[in-house]
């Protein structure tokens, strides 16, 4: 089995947020949340749970620190464990200004530190990558607010979707390591939603396409779905494997 990522598949809802800025009010503020959610590895008819991923936020000074763990459980970690965490500290209008990730996968460990800054409309940021072989350094520009895996997911609970048509597609800046990715998102309507308990909720669903500049895909295309309450809290996301799919499912 691939590693699971979780950080893309937990946060990849949230990118909507930066795609959709037209439609976000004033950023709301936070005390402290966190949320839950179980991972689910299927394949026809086998069902097994994969890993958990807890995902906070808690309010520091001006700003707010939020942070993204995911893990693999025991069985799984005999083929593909995993231990990723994503920290990043955001102003008061949820802009990053500093992303961390710590992974470990298999026998795979990394560091990267990313610096925002921001001129104008323009967001920079420094890449500092630490890697067993050494530490390099990259620059990363977008001439548009620009976002990490973490931050963006603070900005999805403004976004009016109500105001939205079926089928409408728009795309934002995602900076990872030391690459500039681009997410398309597409808004696909209400649906009903089943959840790992068995209950139903009404949610939006959207899917959602990573490139690079050149237009290559980076990443396998994901549907989520998202609670049509005032929280727009991710319910269920999707990802495909080469062998079966990952389910992520929100528990509380």
């Amino acid at each position: 089995m691939k590693s699971l990522r979780f950080n893309r598949w937990l946060c990849a809802v949230a990118c909507a947020a930066a795609s959709l800025g037209w439609l976000c009010g004033q950023a709301r503020t936070y005390t402290s949340e966190t949320l839950n959610y179980q991972i689910v590895y299927q394949w026809g008819m086998v069902w097994k749970h994969a890993g958990d991923a807890t995902l906070s936020i808690r309010r520091s000074g001006d700003g707010y620190n939020a942070q993204l763990v995911g893990r693999t459980r025991s069985w799984a970690d005999k083929v593909y464990p995993v231990r990723d965490t994503l920290k990043c500290t955001m102003n008061s209008q949820m802009a990053p200004l500093r992303y961390e990730k710590l992974t470990h996968e298999k026998d795979y460990y990394a560091r990267d530190v990313l610096q925002f800054s921001y001129n104008y409309s323009h967001t920079s940021a420094t890449a500092t990558r630490y890697r067993k072989s050494g530490t390099s350094t990259a620059t990363l520009s977008a001439k548009c607010q620009a976002y990490d895996m973490v931050s963006v997911f603070y900005m999805l609970r403004n976004i009016d979707f109500s105001a939205m048509q079926r089928g409408k597609a728009q795309t934002t800046v995602i900076f990872s390591g030391k690459e500039k990715e681009y997410l398309t998102i597409r808004y696909q309507g209400t649906e009903n939603v089943k959840l790992r308990d068995g209950s139903k909720r009404q949610a939006y669903h959207i899917t959602f396409k990573f490139t690079q500049e050149a237009g290559k895909k980076s990443s396998d295309d994901l549907d989520a779905w998202l609670s049509t309450d005032a929280d727009r809290i991710p319910l269920l996301l999707v990802g495909k494997l080469p062998v079966g799919q990952v389910k992520c499912y929100y528990t509380k």
